[in-house]
């Protein structure tokens, strides 16, 4: 049921009060997204510190306002009907550096490019970013997700992170409270909760120091695989988790569904466990294909692959 309108109008204007010309309604989603596809945002505010973020989240909290976190906008797939409540774009981004004496301990706020970091990092002769060089997404999706390639992830490089928790506040968490494990993590198996969700206000990463001749020219090594294995354009990135013992591209592959066409959405001849937006998909196009692939996959080879890309906002099946 749709909100009166005067309780609509005083939940903006709290916004507005706080955030000015940073708050807005009605947003188009699309252009915040790497698959360019999905509908628009009720509310959306630009945040840009970790402050704002958790104030942000606690007014959101506190008003009982359901509320997503979108940071670089990939392994999300935004429903062509868009997001009920407050979409809060995460443009937190202050990145500093500590010596231990051992290691150089670098904290970054959730907003944070990452590979940008990691470009960061390896010019500072710091390494163990090296993996991240090409991935899209935000220091805090890559949490989230426990992000990772060629061999590395979040996990390997994470030492704690703030976490703000509903009804509680900002706490450090450990690595092992945060239970990270292939793309997964505590944070990724709440999605679900409509209303309250904890949030990455920014994490520390254990680097050490290496020779920025060497951490480059293992990360040229990382960029130009890539670009030789996985197809440039609009997509959300891998689509589904490898099953165990397989890989999923291999699979949908195999399956005879590379180059499958819905729509504008394509599955990638280059890499068939990416999903491609030729230029006009909508996000409708993209749920039929993963419906296909998975259907296929299953029936083929009685394989049920789970999705890495996470699906946001008002979709009328059940997830």
């Amino acid at each position: 049921m749709s909100l009166p309108t005067t309780v609509r109008e005083r939940r903006y204007q709290q916004y507005r009060d706080i955030f000015g010309e940073q708050f807005q309604v009605n947003v188009p989603l699309a252009k915040h997204t790497s698959a360019r596809v999905g509908g628009p945002a009720e509310m959306l505010v630009t945040v840009r510190s970790g402050m704002e973020l958790q104030t942000a989240v606690e007014l959101a909290y506190s008003q009982r306002i359901p509320y997503f976190v979108l940071g670089g906008g990939s392994n999300i797939l935004v429903a062509d009907a868009g997001v009920e409540g407050l979409v809060i774009l995460n443009r937190a981004r202050q990145v500093s550096f500590r010596h231990t004496g051992f290691s150089v301990i670098c904290t970054a706020e959730s907003g944070t490019n990452l590979s940008s970091l990691a470009r960061q990092c390896i010019s500072k002769g710091l390494g163990g970013l090296e993996w991240a060089i090409s991935v899209p997404g935000t220091v805090g999706g890559a949490v989230f997700g426990n992000a990772g390639a060629h061999g590395g992830d979040m996990k390997s490089n994470l030492r704690a992170a703030l976490i703000w928790e509903p009804g509680i506040g900002a706490r450090m968490y450990s690595v092992d409270e945060l239970q990270l494990s292939y793309r997964e993590s505590l944070l990724k198996r709440e999605k679900e909760r409509r209303l309250s969700r904890r949030t990455v206000i920014a994490a520390e990463l254990e680097l050490q120091p290496e020779s920025i001749e060497v951490l480059t020219a293992r990360a040229n090594g990382f960029t130009a695989h890539r670009k030789e294995t996985q197809p440039g354009g609009a997509s959300m990135g891998s689509m589904f988790k490898n099953p165990e013992n397989y890989y999923a591209g291999y699979l949908i592959e195999t399956a005879g569904l590379k180059g499958l066409t819905v729509g504008g959405a394509k599955i990638s001849e280059k890499h068939a466990n990416f999903f491609v937006n030729d230029g006009d998909a909508t996000a409708e196009d993209v749920r039929s294909l993963i419906a296909e692939a998975w259907n296929t996959v299953r029936e083929q080879f009685g394989v049920e692959m789970a999705l890495e890309v996470e699906l946001v906002g008002n979709w009328e099946f059940v997830q």
